[in-house]
């Protein structure tokens, strides 16, 4: 009897672990398509908003992206909030003119509160939410406007495009995992709602714009609304933004106990309004959120049960499994490539972000932030 416990706590724990990434996706497919309905009419003005800290060494591409889009969109509005820089990034947004509008907060105040600041002064119908060393493609503005011609739409998520992903075992795991993310979204998106943006490229009305607290994160929370709001949270394949994948574990590890730690605050935060969702739209939030938030509790449940397992079946067994798993954790974390040093990201990347949750849930979150310097 211990030991069908122990099997069927194992295969739980598998199941879970691949839940996101194999049978979610499977469901999602098997669902019906939900059809947008555009109206004619003229396309929407626009606001585009970053904030950067830092960003310097970033600024010159950025800048140019920028240019571009205005040349294209000459009415597009574009604003900037530097988070208390101590080095050249705020002397350059305003190096050429009058492209970008800059607020120059005080200090270190975070993303969410330089982004409300951004968003009280923005004019456009459309608020477009971008990172400082992201770009975004040539006909990105346009196609994002033109998915607002159907009404019900309330906002649009772009597709992220990760470049230098051959740099390192780090990059590559982090290429792959996006991909996979992005599949997600698209097959969310046409069920009906995407459950939650990613701040390098998505955009809402400005009259759907919520109020919130600083110390959460501010491209989920604001997302959400849109669906809270009763609209529709759409993701556009041809919206496309490109971002340098972060190469050394360190500063990936860091920057998912980061974004852990406030996604579960800002879960804490938006639960009433979450528990209020439409039944399909709560079961995608549970299954590509929080499924995922404890992904590294479940290897871990998992391990324990194989390793006790082992240990009824053999000792000899257990001792032999035990050392084994000992040698190929000591090569896959030396490894700076190939299949163990993937494997070995891939665990280190469930390790940041259960610790970030658990983080969290003691009260402790984090509001501000800095640049990988792998970029």
């Amino acid at each position: 009897m211990v030991d069908l416990i122990l099997v069927l706590i194992l295969l739980l724990a598998l199941a879970a672990v691949a839940w996101p990434f194999l049978f979610y996706p499977l469901i999602l497919r098997a669902l019906p398509a939900k059809t947008e309905q555009p109206l004619p009419g003229t396309a929407p003005t626009a606001s585009l908003l970053f904030c950067a800290y830092n960003e310097a060494a970033a600024m010159p591409e950025k800048l140019a992206n920028l240019a571009m889009l205005k040349a294209r969109h000459p009415g597009l509005e574009i604003w900037a909030f530097d988070d208390g820089s101590s080095d050249d990034t705020a002397a350059l947004i305003e190096g050429p003119g009058d492209l970008v509008t800059l607020i120059r907060g005080p200090g270190r105040s975070g993303k969410a509160h330089g982004m409300k600041q951004l968003a009280a002064r923005a004019r456009g119908d459309v608020l477009i939410f971008t990172d400082a060393n992201v770009l975004l493609d040539a006909d990105a503005v346009d196609n994002l406007l033109a998915r607002y011609a159907d009404p019900e739409i309330g906002g649009v998520l772009g597709s992220l495009h990760y470049v230098g992903e051959d740099e390192s075992a780090t990059a590559s795991v982090g290429s792959l995992y996006w991909r996979m993310e992005e599949r997600l979204k698209d097959e969310e998106s046409r069920t009906g709602n995407v459950l939650g943006a990613d701040g390098s490229i998505f955009s809402i009305r400005r009259s759907l714009y919520p109020d919130f607290p600083d110390s959460v994160l501010d491209d989920l929370t604001v997302s959400m609304a849109v669906i809270f709001a009763g609209r529709r949270l759409v993701k556009a394949k041809d919206v496309i933004a490109r971002e340098r994948l972060v190469a050394a574990r360190g500063d990936e590890y860091r920057r998912k106990v980061r974004i852990a730690a406030r996604a579960w605050h800002t879960h804490s935060h938006l639960r009433p309004q979450l528990r209020r969702m439409k039944a399909l739209d709560r079961f995608k939030y549970a299954s590509r959120k929080i499924i995922r938030w404890f992904g590294g509790l479940f290897i871990l449940t998992g391990g324990v049960a194989a390793a006790a397992l082992a240990w009824r079946i053999s000792p000899l067994l257990f001792g032999a499994a035990l050392l084994a798993a000992a040698l190929l954790a000591g090569i896959a974390f030396r490894a700076r490539g190939g299949p163990l040093a993937a494997l070995a990201d891939i665990l280190i990347a469930y390790a940041a972000t259960l610790q970030g949750v658990m983080k969290a849930m003691r009260g402790r979150t984090v509001t501000i932030w800095n640049p990988a310097k792998s970029r």
